[in-house]
């Protein structure tokens, strides 16, 4: 029984990684029809700069409010390469899929090429807060902190989203993009304001995935968002594309069927299912299992 509560915990951890990475690629997919490959490069980004504030700014840390400091900065600099992103390589691509899609897988190789080139090919160790080495007991079992750390915040963004999109006008009017953005456009809102926002949204959410799933690995490395990001789009896909309660779900699924399976079965094996998963759910459900809706 301990073994299961271990299992489901950290599987929820895991659970809750993919989503932080899989809610911002929904969201943008889901208004702006953009498949972003170069989603990976801000939880790159974050993770990066999470590392090197915690030990050259000031007021920043490896510890207590230094800590918190240091992954705020990662995320606004997260956030901002993803608007710089959106305003000079995606505006000017919208409805041009194919070379949006060129446009961002070049971007990503070439961003861990940058990141390789100014830090090097090699992993390095996070600085992160002492008691995140740590475990809790939970009904027994002894589950990573930095595990609950994860869990914890993904389920503060899950909530922060859902009260944006449902009681802010910028919220709403994403929501509604989501569902027709040709009539939003026709009521006169400028969408490409949403656009922005939403990439500034879905950076800073990776970037924190990037900040936080560093401390639950103990390192970064430049490759680290690109392994994160194929289970992230199988995510979205399984969610269904827009939805960020779809994604929720479909994160959950994902990271317990990936973590029993590995523990029970053939090392690898998790993986393989989760593909499996993705296949029965384009086969049987192709909308995902939220479908196509807003986002709530």
């Amino acid at each position: 029984m301990t073994t299961v509560i271990l299992l489901a915990l950290t599987g929820l951890g895991l659970a809750a990684l993919y989503f932080l990475v899989a809610s911002g690629l929904s969201l943008v997919f889901g208004l702006a029809d953009v498949l972003n490959f170069a989603h990976g490069l801000f939880l790159g980004v974050g993770a990066y700069a999470t590392w090197w504030a915690a030990g050259n700014l000031p007021g920043a840390g490896s510890d207590g409010f230094g800590f918190v400091v240091a992954v705020a900065f990662g995320v606004l600099a997260g956030a901002l390469v993803a608007v710089l992103v959106e305003l000079v390589l995606i505006r000017p691509l919208y409805s041009r899929t194919i070379e949006q899609v060129l446009v961002t897988v070049g971007l990503s190789l070439a961003g861990v090429a940058l990141l390789q080139a100014t830090w090097g090919a090699d992993a390095r160790p996070f600085p992160r807060p002492e008691w995140t080495r740590q475990v809790t007991s939970i009904l027994g079992a002894n589950v990573p902190n930095g595990g609950l750390l994860l869990i914890v915040a993904a389920v503060l963004v899950l909530g922060a989203l859902l009260a944006f999109l449902r009681w802010t006008r910028y919220g709403l009017v994403i929501r509604a993009g989501v569902e027709n953005r040709e009539m939003v456009t026709a009521l006169g809102i400028d969408v490409r304001k949403a656009f922005t926002l939403v990439f500034a949204i879905g950076g800073a959410a990776a970037a924190l995935a990037g900040a936080l799933g560093s401390v639950y690995f103990g390192t970064v490395s430049p490759g680290q968002g690109g392994s994160l990001l194929i289970f992230a789009f199988i995510v979205v896909v399984i969610g269904g594309m827009g939805s960020v309660v779809g994604s929720a779900y479909a994160a959950v699924a994902v990271g317990l069927l990936q973590q029993f399976v590995n523990y029970y079965g053939e090392s690898g094996l998790g993986d393989i299912c989760v593909v499996g998963l993705l296949a029965v759910v384009l086969l049987l459900r192709p909308q995902g299992f939220a479908g196509k809706v807003a986002t709530a």
